[in-house]
């Protein structure tokens, strides 16, 4: 593994699918999955304005290279991107991309979704969710 074939962003500006996909495309590779999550206009049966994500981006950076790294050891990948937003997230826009490459799309799939699961778990990006009558910290109220 090289360290071109791992891209990892935070940015405070517009996600880019495609700029996460030509990261990962590769000629061996037939199978490619990319994951985009965008947010939501409610959530948990509350209207929702736009979330705001808060980083430690050095250490986020850090924890989001090690999920990378994992899937190279627990997958047959060949590429991997992971970009983040952070700041003010409006409605419909990209919170996050994951974008993998591989020989063949199982290896793609599995590694996918590894490294979304495992980066909401462990990266320290903490999500603010405005709501019309006001906000909260996620996870940080019952």
């Amino acid at each position: 593994m090289k360290k071109e074939n791992i891209d990892i962003r935070i940015s405070g500006t517009t996600l880019s699918i495609d700029e996460a996909y030509q990261s990962v495309l590769h000629e061996g590779c037939g199978g490619n999955c990319l994951f985009v999550g965008t947010v939501r206009n409610q959530n948990k049966g509350e209207s929702v304005t736009h979330l705001d994500f808060d980083t430690y981006d050095t250490m986020a950076e850090k924890e989001m290279n090690k999920i990378a790294l994992q899937c190279f050891d627990k997958f047959e990948i060949e590429r991997i991107a992971i970009h983040h937003r952070k700041g003010y997230v409006g409605i419909k826009d990209i919170a996050v991309i994951i974008s993998v490459s591989s020989g063949h799309r199982d290896a793609s799939f599995q590694a996918c979704r590894y490294a979304i699961d495992t980066l909401k778990d462990t990266v320290p990006i903490w999500k603010k969710e405005h709501l019309e009558d006001g906000s909260y910290w996620v996870g940080a109220r019952p």
